[in-house]
């Protein structure tokens, strides 16, 4: 259960991780173009309840920047848990490689929007005010990205190995049951985990309230200068000054 075999594709040594996320891949598009063609409605409510989930952990205005990210994330995440159902297929988040990978992709899209809202020189000041925070502040963000990723590879993992032990020793019975627990559970940790990406891109773009006032008064001050020396030009042009 923990080791994945290398297979020869084109002449180049993969993991089957690898395939199995492409095949991952391919039933999620495969899904998305049947139900836009069969039943839109549904595809519809699919949408909704995704962005009913993200709007629950974010308290911005705006979430259409997040949505096309964070919505990828928990379908890919979800399909990924549950397709070790099928028989002879593994979860591709059963492999700590998978989940490394999609939680550096959360970090780093945490900065990346973090810095397009705050401005990328404001957005690092952060990190190191005061400058003693600066290494504190780096560890945090190392232990963000382990706590993710070894959170669902366990999650996942462990799960598998429970229905294989289940299998192996009681007959056809009780491993339903387990399969079904299973599902549960990778629909449960799509979901923390998209949760959680939601939550830290929230608190990288949420804006100090004294910070936001601050910068409204110096705006409304070069505003009113701008009309004064607007004023100033007429009225000189006029005579009148």
């Amino acid at each position: 259960m923990v080791e994945h075999k290398t297979v020869i594709l084109l002449g180049m040594p993969i993991s089957d991780t690898v395939i199995y996320t492409w095949i991952t891949m391919g039933i999620i598009i495969a899904i998305v173009l049947l139900l836009k063609l069969l039943k839109p409605n549904l595809l519809e409510h699919i949408l909704e309840m995704v962005i009913g989930v993200v709007d629950d952990a974010m308290d911005v205005d705006d979430l259409h920047p997040y949505i096309p990210m964070l919505g990828s994330l928990m379908i890919f995440v979800l399909i990924s848990n549950i397709i070790s159902i099928i028989p002879g297929m593994r979860a591709p988040t059963s492999d700590i490689n998978t989940t490394i990978s999609l939680a550096l992709i959360v970090v780093f899209s945490v900065h990346v929007y973090g810095a397009r809202k705050k401005g990328l020189w404001k957005y690092l000041k952060e990190f190191a005010s005061p400058i003693f925070m600066f290494p504190i502040e780096l560890i945090g963000q190392l232990s963000r990205t382990l706590s993710l990723s070894l959170r669902l590879f366990g999650n996942i993992l462990s799960g598998d190995m429970i229905v294989a032990i289940v299998f192996s020793l009681i007959p056809m019975v009780l491993p339903v049951a387990a399969v079904a627990i299973t599902g549960i559970s990778g629909v449960l940790q799509a979901y923390v985990i998209t949760t959680l990406a939601a939550l830290f891109i929230s608190s990288a773009v949420e804006i100090n309230e004294e910070d936001q006032k601050v910068k409204e008064e110096k705006a409304a001050k070069r505003r009113e200068k701008r009309m004064l020396r607007k004023k100033n030009r007429k009225e000189i042009a006029n005579g009148t000054s």
